[in-house]
């Protein structure tokens, strides 16, 4: 059974950075496109970014800059996540791109406020 767990959440003022990280499996990692995905308080979660493109950028660059990152070898994906403005808070999940989706971590809180 594969298990998500998401870290390195926090507080981040605007203009600043934040790595955030999901430890899974290396087979997963290296079988799958993975995802990053943001929740807001009474909203669907919405897909932000993969390592084949960051969907959040497209719809509002003025969200920040998004990178993914994978490590197969030990089964860590990160979000690198620059220039983050207060539009970029919310809850952050990794999971499978597309349906179907493995049961969701507890994802990590990021807020980006002064």
């Amino acid at each position: 059974q594969v298990k998500l767990e998401e870290s390195g959440g926090g507080l981040v003022p605007p203009g600043g950075s934040l790595r955030i990280s999901c430890k899974t499996s290396p087979d997963l990692l290296k079988t799958t496109t993975m995802a990053w995905f943001r929740e807001l308080p009474g909203k669907e979660r919405e897909l932000v970014a993969t390592k084949w493109g960051t969907f959040i950028n497209t719809r509002d660059s003025k969200k920040g800059r998004f990178t993914v990152l994978e490590n197969r070898d030990s089964g860590m994906m990160a979000l690198q996540m620059d220039d983050l403005k207060p539009e970029a808070s919310g809850r952050y999940y990794c999971n499978t791109a597309s349906p179907p989706h493995y049961d969701w971590g507890p994802g990590t809180q990021v807020t980006v406020a002064r």
